[in-house]
């Protein structure tokens, strides 16, 4: 990373990891930031902000001399940036992402890299906010969080190891999964809450007595529903991306949700406080280790 990184999407994520090099390589040699992506606003305002040092127009004059390239939009929008960008990358240049789903991300890439596929290392940090765009960016952002990389076999060694310690460098700890395994597991813990998040607060809001509802919600509503602000482009990507793996998610939650109507319509005290207690037990344990 000496020389230029290239962030394509600087938002949250995007606008994160650029902060996160800057803030870590303050005061050595830092790479020169570049900042991509589809409108001109954002870009300025990342810019302005000193998230970014300089805007890239086309990948034609972005790409020259690039050490790393991050992809920080939607998955939806994966393919078309991977094809405009493969002809102009240079054997020394990485490319990874910042996808929550990797399937799709890695099928985009076959598709658009061809022979350079060994060039894309897939990943997904898991640090994400209710807040999006550049102004929520942080340099702190994956201090402490884990990220997942997915490795491709066509990935050297090397490379893989060297995108780890980028992000380690920007405080992270890296874990590798394949990236079915990725896409079933964050399909539990990531997809489906913030599927029930939105269908939840999108039930209330549809009510004829939204007002009086939202006007008595206080902080345990505000506390589940809180990845409900969460962009909305960006997770409808993401579950359409990940549907057959959210879907049975889904069915498991729906069998869960009708074994707790039973125990509720039947008044069962010991089932009901029985069910908690495990669901409270096994959260804690999982606070306590982070």
């Amino acid at each position: 990373m000496s020389r230029k990184v290239v962030v394509c999407g600087v938002g949250l994520i995007g606008g994160s990891f650029a902060l996160a090099i800057k803030s870590a390589l303050a005061g050595r040699r830092c790479p020169r930031i570049v900042g991509m992506g589809r409108t001109r606003a954002p870009l300025e305002q990342a810019l302005q902000l000193g998230v970014i040092d300089e805007i890239g127009t086309d990948w034609a004059s972005a790409l020259p001399g690039a050490d790393l390239v991050l992809l920080g939009m939607p998955v939806g929008q994966m393919l078309p940036v991977m094809q405009a960008l493969a002809p102009h990358l240079e054997p020394q240049t990485l490319v990874t992402d910042g996808g929550s789903t990797k399937t799709d991300v890695v099928a985009a890439a076959r598709v658009a890299f061809g022979n350079k596929i060994g060039q894309f290392i897939p990943g997904h940090p898991i640090a994400g906010a209710e807040k999006s765009g550049v102004s929520a960016a942080k340099s702190d952002l994956y201090v402490n969080k884990r990220v997942v990389l997915t490795p491709l076999p066509e990935n050297a060694a090397a490379d893989v190891k060297a995108l780890s310690t980028v992000w380690e460098i920007c405080g992270a700890k890296v874990s590798e999964l394949a990236p079915g395994e990725h896409d079933r597991v964050f399909a539990a813990v990531s997809h489906l809450p913030h599927l029930l998040a939105f269908a939840l607060v999108h039930d209330l809001a549809i009510r004829d007595n939204a007002d009086q509802l939202f006007g008595f919600a206080a902080s345990g509503f505000r506390d589940f529903t809180r990845i409900a602000s969460s962009h909305p482009e960006m997770w409808r990507d993401i579950c359409i991306a990940n549907r057959n793996a959210l879907l049975k998610e889904l069915d498991a939650f729906m069998l869960e949700l009708l074994k707790t109507r039973v125990l509720l319509a039947s008044a069962d005290n010991t089932g009901l406080e029985a069910m908690f207690a495990t669901a409270r037990a096994r959260r804690d344990a999982w606070l306590e280790t982070l």
